[in-house]
């Protein structure tokens, strides 16, 4: 049996965000007060979409904005756990789970080399469409009223497992690694024997020690923190040899 790896894009496998990173693709390099007052809690991907729209009408076009994307850092390590992932694809299945979106993940690991080590991608579906311009749709609806309106990353794990499972691919443990509030749905959904890994000092790690300070029952997963790519590898390494 396998074990199943899976990855938050932004602050986790990449080391900023890329939906404020592509910013850096317009002339001024930042955005109107309008536009940025314009965001609504919970609707980050309507707020994107108009980013982006505007972006386009700045004249930017998609080859530059790929070649400002193909610059966010990598966090530390990832490089050398990715590589190791996709050296050991007979022992580990790996995915992302974003809310970033497909077209920013796609430039970024094409670039990197490293594609080859990630099974599969969910994320908020992106275009191009005839005017050069960058469009963006929600990944689905859900009734989680925990997580954002476009993304819960919790019933696209179940929903893959699933799937999974009429293909007869079962796992024998999954590692879940990211740093955000929305990933603390997913974790839940841990089992005993999986492993939740929350970045240092960011708002994932910040919800499991307070959940487990009160005494939640919810979260049956080791919790193992990391700060480097490095540490995640050396536990994974030591789990699958």
């Amino acid at each position: 049996m396998k074990t199943l790896v899976v990855f938050d894009f932004d602050h986790t496998i990449v080391d900023d965000n890329s939906d404020t990173w592509v910013i850096r693709s317009t002339p001024e390099q930042t955005l109107p007060d309008w536009l940025r007052k314009s965001y609504q809690s919970g609707r980050w991907t309507e707020y994107m979409g108009r980013v982006l729209t505007y972006i386009g009408d700045q004249s930017v076009r998609p080859e530059h904005m790929r070649s400002v994307m193909e610059s966010i850092p990598f966090t530390d390590g990832m490089i050398e756990l990715l590589t190791f992932i996709s050296e050991n694809k007979k022992d580990i299945d790996c995915i992302i789970i974003s809310d970033s979106n497909s077209i920013f993940i796609e430039w970024v690991l094409h670039a990197s080399g490293l594609k080859s080590a990630v099974d599969d991608v969910f994320t908020n579906p992106a275009n191009i469409d005839a005017r050069g311009y960058m469009t963006l749709r929600c990944f689905h609806a859900h009734d989680c009223e925990q997580c954002p309106i476009n993304l819960c990353k919790r019933k696209v794990l179940c929903d893959f497992k699933e799937q999974q499972a009429k293909a007869d691919v079962h796992y024998e443990r999954i590692c879940y690694i990211g740093d955000g509030g929305n990933d603390f749905c997913p974790v839940k959904e841990l089992k005993g024997g999986d492993i939740a890994m929350p970045r240092k000092g960011f708002t994932l790690e910040k919800l499991l020690c307070k959940a487990i300070s009160e005494g939640s029952e919810s979260l049956p997963a080791k919790i193992m923190p990391w700060t480097s790519g490095n540490e995640i590898l050396r536990e994974l390494r030591a789990l699958i040899e």
